[in-house]
């Protein structure tokens, strides 16, 4: 079917974020003399916000305590440093502009900060966005559905209207719990392999392959 909105997950779907979270998540880990993890640990431990990427990245076993101090250090440094290397991926800006021709409305989600997704988005995708969305006091991280019926809502678009386009089981999970379709992308934090053991449908290899998916 042709969809009147997409509402695009940020990290791993539109912006190629990996470097920076990789980046931040060991600054952090160092500021409290803890071993580094690899870049392949935090790419698997994204996608669930910030603290579940912190508590995946700590030793086993480390104290509550200190993974909350961890946490709140790790946030506001990232917010602060999240766009040294971070950039959209090949097509994406492109395809954007081609579905706001069309009058398809477009919206990120994000289990980020709302305040840093809301950053992000008015630097890499100015004039394109309609709404951006990312964690808050009243918008619970995905999979819960609040940040996609608050983006659908501000949109003024009904969720049977809306596509939700992700890289990771949260992202299939999210569009299952909001009640809307979900279609995946192969470039970001999960494999193929972990998408379709996910429940995707099908997935798109490239911008232009989302675009028809898009359009149906």
């Amino acid at each position: 079917m042709a969809y009147k909105a997409v509402l695009f997950d940020m990290d791993g779907t539109v912006l190629d974020t990996l470097s920076d979270l990789e980046n931040a998540a060991n600054t952090a880990l160092r500021r409290f003399c803890l071993p580094e993890v690899s870049r392949e640990k935090v790419r698997a431990s994204l996608g669930n916000g910030a603290d579940r990427l912190i508590r995946e990245c700590v030793p086993e076993g480390t104290d509550e305590e200190l993974l909350r101090r961890i946490v709140a250090w790790y946030r506001p440094w990232y917010e602060a440093h999240c766009c040294v290397e971070t950039c959209p991926y090949p097509g994406i800006l492109p395809l954007m502009e081609r579905l706001k021709k069309r009058g398809i409305r477009q919206a990120i989600i994000s289990n980020k900060a709302d305040a840093a997704v809301r950053e992000l988005a008015d630097r890499f995708f100015p004039g394109l966005l309609e709404a951006a969305v990312g964690e808050s006091g009243t918008v619970r991280c995905k999979p819960d559905p609040d940040a996609v019926l608050a983006a659908a809502a501000r949109m003024g678009v009904a969720i049977a209207d809306c596509v939700y386009v992700g890289d990771t089981e949260i992202d299939i999970a999210t569009a299952r719990n909001a009640g809307m379709d979900c279609l995946a992308v192969s470039w970001g934090f999960r494999s193929e392999e972990q998408l379709f053991a996910a429940g995707a449908v099908s997935i798109a290899h490239t911008a232009e392959e989302l675009e028809e998916q898009i359009l149906g």
